[in-house]
């Protein structure tokens, strides 16, 4: 399918995943030092009296496609969620996806996704087969072509090993990052504006 994708001029081809950004778990982290000046990472306590959640939860979809130079570009597309992710936000993020694809001169998108409950549940699923009937029947809009990876395979979805360099760039040694710094921090990493969570339905 990546194959195929590539050699389509209004095609682009993606690896979704989801992740937690926590406020408290520091990262596994190896930095160079001089003098012995090791960077130490400390753990972070939570209180009743915090405001914010321990963990943001993240939608993220590493898209590439091919430009007019028949050359490969790609982009991370982030939208922070409220709460956990579930079938109803997930639904909301693909109509934002396919808004974004859309801008981007492409018709159709692959997405390469595992079988988290969101993902393969019905209310998703019964969703991108009416998408896609309706863009079929307009002729407008991008059509959604769902590729599941192999079960327990995180490997093979590219957007894994940018999550863990992204949490080692964000972290902050020894103090406590509000959720706007979180947010804010993983934006600039990944260069994307600082967009609204996605709401619970």
């Amino acid at each position: 399918m990546i194959k195929i994708a590539e050699t389509q001029k209004d095609w682009a081809y993606s690896f979704q995943d989801e992740t937690w950004w926590s406020r408290f778990s520091q990262p596994d982290l190896h930095s160079w030092v001089e003098n012995e000046q090791f960077t130490k990472l400390v753990e972070q306590v939570y209180t009743k009296h915090d405001p914010d959640p321990k963990a943001l939860a993240c939608f993220g979809l590493l898209v590439r496609w091919q430009n007019e130079k028949a050359q490969i570009k790609e982009k991370v597309w982030l939208r922070f969620v409220e709460g956990n992710p579930r079938s109803d936000s997930t639904i909301k993020y693909l109509r934002w996806v396919c808004s974004k694809t859309y801008q981007a001169g492409k018709r159709v998108l692959v997405i390469f996704w595992d079988h988290a409950p969101w993902h393969i549940s019905k209310e998703t699923l019964d969703w991108v087969h009416a998408h896609n009937r309706q863009v079929k029947q307009s002729g407008k809009g991008v059509r959604l072509l769902i590729c599941f990876l192999p079960k327990k395979s995180p490997w093979l979805n590219s957007i894994e090993p940018m999550w863990i360099h992204a949490k080692r760039k964000i972290v902050e040694p020894d103090g406590k990052l509000s959720a706007n710094e979180v947010v804010s921090r993983v934006c600039s990493v990944f260069a994307n504006p600082v967009l609204p969570f996605l709401q619970k339905s």
